[in-house]
Parts: C-alpha cells; structure tokens; sequence
C-alpha cells in the first residue's frame, strides 16, 4: 500500500548514539533526520568537524538532514511577565539567554547551510504568565529571523512549544496572521497543544492555514493539569488517525517526523522509539 507521508525523526530521541539511531530509523522505514543532540551537545554547539562528521553518518546510512531541531528563542525574554512554572522546560543542553541569540542565530544558518537543511525549527520565549504581552515583541523577533532566511533560501519553522509564549493551534495562527511572511513557517506539534489545554484535533488544526504548515511533529500523551504521561503513538490522547486523514485532504507535502519522549517499557527509550516508529508507518500507510 502507498505511504502517505515521508518519515523523519530527531536522532536523540532513537539513540545518543548518531550511528544507532539513524539505523534504527532507516530499519523503520524512515527517510530524513533532524539534528537537536549530537556526540553529546546541542546541535548549535558543535564545531564543523562535528557537523561533518554527524552529516557523513546520517547521508552513510541513506537518510537526508532535513531540519535544524535550534533552541532559537527558548530563553527567557528580558522586561515581560514572570515566568508560567506549570510547564516543564526542556532546554537539551542549551542553556543560551536573550543575549546569545544574535551568536546563535548566525550559527544556526551556517549549520543548516552546511547540512542542507531547509528548516530551522525557532521557539517563542519561555512562556510567562501573560503571554500575550509579549506577543508584539515576538513578532518583531520571528520577523528579524523570516527576513534573514529569505536570503538563505531556509524556513524559519516555529513550533508551537507548551511551555513558550506559542504553544497552541489558537495561538499559532495569531502570529502567522500577524506577520505573513513566506520564510514563516510552523512546525505543528498537535501533543503540546494538548499539554497547553487545547483539543490539537480537530480545534487547533483548524486554526492553521494548511499552506503555512511545514513539518509536523508526532508524538503522543495522556495530560492531566497541564503535566503529560507520554506514550505509544496512537495509543493515548491524539487523534492522529484523523489528523494525518486531515493533512492528506489539506494537501500538506511535508514530512511527520517523530519525537517520542515516551520513556518506554521498563524505561528503554530505544524500544520506545521502535514501537512508536512502526506506529506511525501504520499511520500513513493508506
């Protein structure tokens, strides 16, 4: 039967072990990777010996670097409301502030030029308290970012992030009518809209303009007072049998590409992964 989507994965969530990881991901059928962890860093940190040497291991086993997993703008943002400590912050082992982004910034371009990847995947500050007052300055900041990427041929992915300012469908679709920007684009996580207290599907999704999205990511929870239980892929609170149905009738052309977080049976993130990887063959096998 066809596959309805092409298949990708963040490395780190497989294996900290580059070369495990896209294995296993190929012997599940999957195509493309994105960079977050690498050797043991962020990916922003490594130096271009890393960088080529991670590049060489995922092209070795036939899978493309399609997208730059930054922590461009996961920081807290100076002068705005206190910070929302309901929601957990993953910062893996990016521990950069407000005045490192220009640094990062630069570095994540040269990273995704040299990997070739299309997509760098930005977030919307710490989330606070009040995030609609820091709505305007986001803009302004997504703005500075889409602009630079129109001269390097990239995307600027903002993904809706629980614990940032952007963090469901409703607030998504706030910013990309704000700024409608052909190098804005969104990475749709329909599970942290589900921690943020917003029904992903149909709800969220519907709030988007299909066109504006262009990578999804899949991964799946149970929430109870906005803390998640993850686990196996289309086995908890999504309704992602709908939801890819919705992609295919909305047109999208993009990869979904897994991020389990499930810490797995007996706590083996490996297996976790396998089994949420063949879940999602499942998914957008027609």
């Amino acid at each position: 039967m066809p596959q309805l989507f092409p298949l990708a994965a963040i490395t780190d969530e497989f294996s900290p072990d580059l070369s495990t990881a896209v294995q296993s991901m190929s012997d599940v059928g999957m195509t493309a990777a994105e960079l977050r962890m690498v050797f043991g860093k962020n990916i922003i940190d490594l130096t271009d010996v890393e960088l080529d040497r991670a590049q060489q291991i995922v092209t070795g086993r036939g899978l493309k670097i399609i997208s730059i997993a930054s922590p461009l703008l996961k920081c807290v943002l100076p002068d705005a409301p206190p910070i929302d400590s309901r929601f957990q912050q993953d910062i893996f082992a990016s521990k950069h502030t407000f005045e490192d982004q220009p640094r990062l910034t630069e570095r994540a371009f040269e990273i995704a030029r040299r990997t070739g990847a299309g997509i760098v995947r930005v977030f919307s500050y710490w989330r606070t308290i009040e995030p609609g007052k820091c709505f305007d300055r986001i803009v302004t900041a997504l703005r500075g970012l889409a602009e630079k990427a129109a001269g390097c041929d990239l995307i600027i992915g903002l993904e809706n992030e629980h614990a940032c300012n952007i963090a469901t469908g409703a607030e998504t679709s706030r910013v990309l009518a704000a700024m409608d920007h052909p190098h804005l684009k969104v990475v749709w996580d329909p599970c942290n809209a589900l921690v943020s207290g917003e029904n992903p599907f149909p709800e969220g999704y519907r709030r988007l303009p299909p066109g504006r999205i262009v990578h999804v990511h899949a991964k799946d929870c149970f929430v109870k007072d906005h803390s998640p239980t993850f686990g196996a892929l289309g086995e908890c609170g999504i309704d992602w049998k709908g939801q890819i149905r919705a992609l295919v009738d909305d047109g999208y052309k993009g990869y979904i590409s897994l991020e389990t977080h499930w810490p797995g049976p007996g706590g083996d993130k490996h297996t976790a992964s396998m089994i949420c990887g063949r879940n999602l063959k499942t998914l957008v096998t027609a």
